[in-house]
């Protein structure tokens, strides 16, 4: 069977791609191991528009019963499918995965990122306890305390400036000896507020508390000084990972690996690949985003179909 669609993720791009390709008919294969995506690990999510605040584990499962509710016959979904490789055949697609292989006439890629964690004694003790990797998520929490920041590029800074809007205090701990991978006026923007401080040739060492976060223990590199930051949250922005191995090689990708995509339809640089959310290379990364882009991506992907009969 040739299905007209073939999504790959399960996060919440894939999902609202999911849902309106249901809506819209389009019969579709959808491909992930798990529901959720990278939220799933957030304890408390603030910013998932409608809704005040919800659980990572509970927003999967919301996500979840609003594709199955929707997929009826038109939508076949295969959770616990990981698409390892996307190859162009002569009538679109093949799309191959752990258990089996699947035609479809488009693809969207959905398939997330996987940001790079802090490997330093401590930090995944604590990780959900005071270390986090999503201000725009958990930031909020840590209204009027003193947090850090792990990072110095354009993620970093824009991290330090969503905290610098309620925290106490923050400190951004960057290995570097300069922010020469952060944009210049962002720096010097965020660096002239009165509750903000940067730590250059700076890293961190171990990450100590007793139930939560009391310290962040850093070292100069240039003087070997090591010293402890007494803070209540730790956000770490040093990178992030696409999960983009099964298109490598079919479609542009940038210097991160991410699926070089036009702004306003979420095309990829080969006709008939879509992608959007975290493995695509959109200037900003969250949620509401990545469904935004999903449901513009399905709406070019439904007049492509169409004229492509």
């Amino acid at each position: 069977m040739i299905y007209d669609l073939a999504i790959i993720g399960g996060g919440p791009a894939g999902v609202a791609a999911g849902v309106y390709a249901a809506r819209k008919r389009l019969k579709t294969v959808f491909l992930a191991e798990s529901i959720g995506g990278q939220s799933t690990d957030s304890v408390e999510i603030q910013n998932w528009i409608g809704t005040e605040k919800i659980s990572g584990l509970d927003l999967a499962k919301s996500l979840e019963t609003h594709l199955h509710a929707y997929a009826s016959d038109v939508v076949d979904i295969h959770i616990g499918a990981r698409a390892t490789a996307v190859t162009k055949t002569s009538t679109g697609f093949s799309i191959q995965t752990n258990k089996e292989t699947f035609e479809a006439r488009a693809v969207l890629v959905a398939t997330g990122g996987s940001r790079r964690k802090l490997d330093i004694p401590g930090a995944a003790a604590f990780e959900h306890k005071g270390v986090t990797y999503c201000a725009s998520c958990d930031g909020p929490m840590f209204t009027g305390q003193d947090t850090i920041v792990v990072g110095g590029g354009n993620a970093g800074f824009e991290t330090a400036a969503q905290l610098l809007a309620y925290a106490k205090s923050v400190t951004l701990v960057h290995r570097s000896p300069d922010f020469a991978r952060a944009d210049a006026a962002t720096v010097n923007a965020v660096l002239a507020h009165p509750n903000m401080r940067a730590l250059a040739n700076t890293e961190p060492v171990e990450v100590k508390g007793t139930t939560f976060v009391n310290a962040l223990t850093v070292k100069n590199k240039e003087t070997g000084e090591v010293s402890d930051i007494p803070v209540a949250g730790i956000f770490v922005e040093i990178g992030m990972t696409a999960n983009t191995d099964l298109v490598k090689g079919l479609v542009d990708l940038d210097d991160w690996g991410r699926v070089k995509v036009d702004g306003k339809s979420q095309r990829a640089s080969l006709p008939g690949i879509w992608s959007a959310g975290d493995c695509s290379d959109g200037l900003y990364h969250q949620n509401n985003i990545a469904a935004g882009d999903a449901v513009k991506a399905l709406e070019d992907i439904y007049f492509y179909l169409r004229a492509n009969k």
